[in-house]
């Protein structure tokens, strides 16, 4: 019998540009397309965000014919899990062996300077779990440290959204900071697919990360591949 993993997902909650009229949020298909992963072997899961309660969905993502988002945007457990997102300080990070960081654009705002998040991240990890993080969702490991004081991502093979990306969507002046920078200026082992918006992960050890929106399913691939064919 494999054993019984649990993951816990954490989605944003912040929705607003500085400038621009539309609105932000979790981008869809990086939960999705993540958890389709999982659902082949049935993982039980649950959804945080920052202020718990219903996680917002970049209007962008929404309007994509994407299979994966219709067939969990309208599975009612996934979306009631969307709708009553668990608060931080409802999880109990024992529970999880799986922690995965979605994206969208809302995260570069919530997500960094997360104690509790922080926290979160730094017993799952220590306790033998998997972290995994896709696109902006990388941005919520920038600041965890471990037990010892150090930085989780200190020279650690990582990806994340690129400064190029950021410019060709045309937000590189809207977000509080460029995630590829900020993740130089960690001391991480930086790198990214040559031609933007393919998928592309790293891997090292028990860190799992994804540069873009299309990295989601492979991330979530590899999760599956390190807990169960190690």
């Amino acid at each position: 019998m494999d054993p019984i993993y649990k993951a816990l997902i954490v989605c944003t909650n912040h929705t607003d540009y500085p400038t621009k009229p539309h609105k932000t949020g979790l981008w869809l298909s990086e939960a999705t397309h993540f958890y389709d992963e999982l659902a082949d072997r049935n993982l039980p899961y649950d959804i945080a965000s920052p202020a718990g309660g219903v996680v917002p969905i970049d209007e962008k993502s929404l309007d994509r014919r994407d299979n994966t988002n219709e067939k969990w945007y309208n599975n009612p457990a996934f979306r009631h899990k969307l709708e009553h997102s668990l608060r931080l300080n409802e999880v109990l990070p024992s529970d999880y062996q799986i922690l995965y960081f979605a994206g969208g654009h809302g995260a570069m705002w919530d997500f960094p300077e997360n104690v509790m998040l922080q926290a979160i991240t730094r017993q799952i990890y220590e306790n033998g779990g998997i972290v995994a993080a896709v696109c902006h969702g990388v941005s919520g490991l920038l600041n965890v440290a471990l037990s010892d004081g150090s930085s989780l991502i200190d020279n650690r093979q990582i990806t994340g959204f690129s400064n190029m990306e950021e410019k060709l969507v045309r937000l590189d002046d809207e977000v509080p900071f460029l995630l590829e920078d900020a993740l130089k200026q960690k001391n991480t082992l930086y790198s990214k697919s040559m031609i933007p918006f393919i998928p592309y992960i790293e891997v090292d050890e028990r860190l799992v990360t994804g540069q873009n929106t299309l990295s989601a399913r492979k991330v979530g691939r590899k999760v599956m591949e390190e807990m169960y064919e190690k």
